[in-house]
């Protein structure tokens, strides 16, 4: 049996990892909610949280190609929120609400912003709508989380996460993020990390009635900054985020 065996040593004390318990949220995760979540996830066969940090020993799917359509995996998120919404924070205390490490990314965010905002490569539109959520992530994290109903959220649904097996099914890998929260963030996730914005109507329609998308947008705007920030300036993984979140900040201007 081929196995992926993922350890963590513990988080750095007041880093985003540990504020957020990310490390234990996965193996509980793997523990309580991936028996009875009702989508594809790798099958478990340990997970242990110990002094020394985290233990998974999960089915290694890198067999399987990386990604999923990303129609059909706005189906199968929409599939999860619909079968957990309003009972998965009732069922699960521990899962983490949206606002969670908000004072941490927000610093992060207006640490990263003078040094992403020189790149020459950032469109305007999306230049303006960064330079807007300086000071403005907590906001833009309140806003998010007043959205509802709450459901159980991937928490960081890219087509990264995601493998396509070879019938076509899709699984949701790595559940650190596993959240109680709107399930239209999961949705703008996928669409700001990883969706080309010619298909942002299709996978919105594929994921069906998106209530509130507009107000979570903000939010998820700020986690595809920091990830831009990441990519070396003129990459492809750059082009697609300037992309994509000058969709993002199309989308705003045209519905605010």
């Amino acid at each position: 049996m081929s196995t992926h065996i993922k350890r963590r040593e513990p988080a750095a004390p007041g880093s985003i990892p540990d504020v957020l318990g990310m490390f234990g949220a996965e193996v509980r995760f793997y523990r309580e909610v991936a028996p009875v979540v009702g989508v594809r996830v790798p099958k478990c066969y340990r997970a242990e949280e110990t002094a020394d940090g985290t233990l998974l020993v999960l089915e290694d799917l890198s067999a399987w190609q990386p990604g999923a359509d990303p129609a059909a995996a706005a189906r199968i998120l929409s599939g999860l929120h619909a079968r957990w919404s309003g009972v998965a924070q009732s069922r699960w205390p521990w899962l983490r609400a949206g606002e969670a490490g908000v004072d941490l990314v927000a610093a992060l965010y207006d640490r990263t912003w003078p040094d992403l905002a020189a790149r020459r490569e950032l469109a305007a539109g999306a230049l303006d709508l960064g330079e807007r959520l300086v000071g403005g992530v907590a906001s833009a994290e309140a806003q998010a989380s007043r959205v509802g109903p709450v459901t159980l959220t991937h928490g960081d649904a890219s087509a990264s996460n995601m493998r396509t097996g070879p019938d076509g099914e899709i699984a949701l890998l790595d559940w650190e993020d596993v959240s109680a929260a709107a399930g239209v963030a999961d949705l703008a996730w996928l669409l700001v990390s990883s969706v080309d914005p010619d298909r942002w109507d299709e996978v919105i329609a594929a994921y069906g009635p998106a209530a509130g998308l507009d107000d979570v947008l903000p939010a998820l705007a700020v986690q595809g900054l920091l990830s831009m920030a990441d990519s070396a300036p003129g990459s492809d993984a750059a082009r697609g985020w300037v992309a994509r979140l000058a969709a993002t900040a199309a989308r705003l201007a045209d519905h605010s």
